[in-house]
């Protein structure tokens, strides 16, 4: 995750196009495909984003992000799964969301999200993906016209990295598979 980018740098247009085609992509449980995204690249668009959607007290860690030119918010819609496995070929006559054992709205626009990453990556650019705190949740949707349906899950800053020191959470180490692969039973 990357948090400090060149202020003058802009993605090009097709980079941010191969961004989102890849993220539509993804799979999605019965091709619901319950996602939308929400690109802002405009100054304005971009300082907007940071005054709605971030408490003062996260000023100081923003700081560098606050140079990406462009910002994704991936949002899940609940309805399009609910409304899809109440189809006839999904066998389910109702919207009953207690059947999902966990919420795939937010999985599968999660996994989109992850190849808006990666293409990042492939494309030299970093990108970084973070949350929106719940309380600023109303405040984005609605300056940002974001129909009631829509969920941001979080939003993903892309730039052209800027040379920086490693963060705090680097130092820590990345855990091995030993610590985190379990194979045949959880021992």
């Amino acid at each position: 995750m990357v948090r400090n980018y060149d202020p003058d740098r802009p993605i090009p247009p097709d980079i941010v196009e191969r961004l989102l085609s890849n993220a539509i992509h993804a799979p999605s449980a019965g091709f619901s495909q319950g996602w939308g995204f929400l690109v802002l690249q405009t100054p304005t668009e971009l300082e907007e984003f940071w005054a709605v959607s971030t408490p003062k007290s996260w000023n100081s860690w923003l700081t560098n992000m606050r140079h990406a030119p462009l910002i994704i918010i991936p949002l899940s819609n609940k309805s399009a799964y609910l409304d899809r496995y109440a189809e006839p070929d999904k066998g389910w006559t109702d919207r009953d969301e207690a059947r999902w054992p966990v919420p795939y709205w937010h999985i599968d626009t999660g996994m989109a999200s992850l190849l808006m990453l990666l293409t990042a990556v492939d494309e030299g650019l970093g990108a970084c993906f973070f949350g929106i705190p719940p309380e600023n949740i109303p405040a984005f949707k609605d300056h940002f016209g974001v129909p009631p349906e829509f969920v941001p899950i979080g939003a993903i800053s892309v730039g052209y990295r800027r040379a920086d020191h490693k963060s705090k959470s680097l130092k820590r180490g990345r855990r091995t598979l030993d610590e985190v692969v379990h194979y045949g039973r959880w021992r």
